[in-house]
């Protein structure tokens, strides 16, 4: 989970690649740690608030008293779980956006930032769709191009499940994307589009709008 959950998430995270994706997690929370300005307040914790019950305050003071600075993400979200009321829905999913947000706070993590190390930009639309024509729009109105910010982009693939229905495809020096389609009532569709895997976050921003400018086309 890279991203961190919204008000309506209720009703909802050694060698090769897995080594530099560690050796990347452990470079940024080294980096993270030791430097003050990049301490954010996450844009959930409000909604963090409301579901839980508890101010930020108390869930910082909880995090610090367990040294949550130094662990693991699977260890602050443990702490987080601990945390969470039991009548909580769904209590496992609010603790791990409950941990991305104190890793914020912390440093540990900036926004976009998954717990590998790589960073994460999504944006959606809603379309009077079905799920497949939804696809089908997508894959005629920018299926073919060849690039995306100057990154090209590798064989496209499309696959579906019982709920949703997907297009992939990897970006040469910029991670993969998956733009998916998931239905929303009878008559309307979420299309969405999630790159994941960049290697900074310094074009955040321009993915972000890249991504919501194609979704306008359509």
């Amino acid at each position: 989970m890279s991203g961190a959950p919204s008000p309506s998430g209720k009703a909802r995270t050694p060698g090769g690649a897995a080594g530099q994706a560690a050796s990347a997690a452990e470079a940024s929370r080294a980096t993270h740690s030791t430097n003050t300005s990049n301490l954010t307040r996450a844009e959930n914790i409000p909604a963090i608030e409301r579901a839980t019950g508890r101010s930020w305050d108390s869930w910082v003071k909880l995090f610090e008293a367990a040294g949550a600075a130094k662990l693991p993400h699977a260890e602050i979200a443990k702490i987080a779980h601990s945390g969470v009321p039991d009548d909580l829905r769904n209590p496992f999913w609010w603790a791990q956006g409950i941990a991305i947000a104190y890793e914020q706070h912390a440093g540990l993590r900036v926004p976009g930032q998954s717990s590998t190390g790589m960073f994460r930009v999504s944006a959606s639309r809603t379309l009077p769709l079905d799920r497949d024509a939804a696809i089908a729009a997508w894959r005629t109105a920018h299926g073919a191009r060849a690039d995306h910010l100057g990154h090209t982009a590798g064989e496209p693939r499309s696959s579906r499940t019982e709920k949703r229905s997907f297009w992939r495809f990897s970006l040469d020096g910029a991670g993969k994307v998956e733009v998916s389609a998931t239905p929303k009532g009878d008559d309307r569709v979420i299309l969405a589009v999630s790159h994941d895997n960049l290697p900074d976050g310094d074009r955040i921003e321009a993915w972000r709008a890249h991504w919501k400018s194609l979704l306008t086309e359509l």
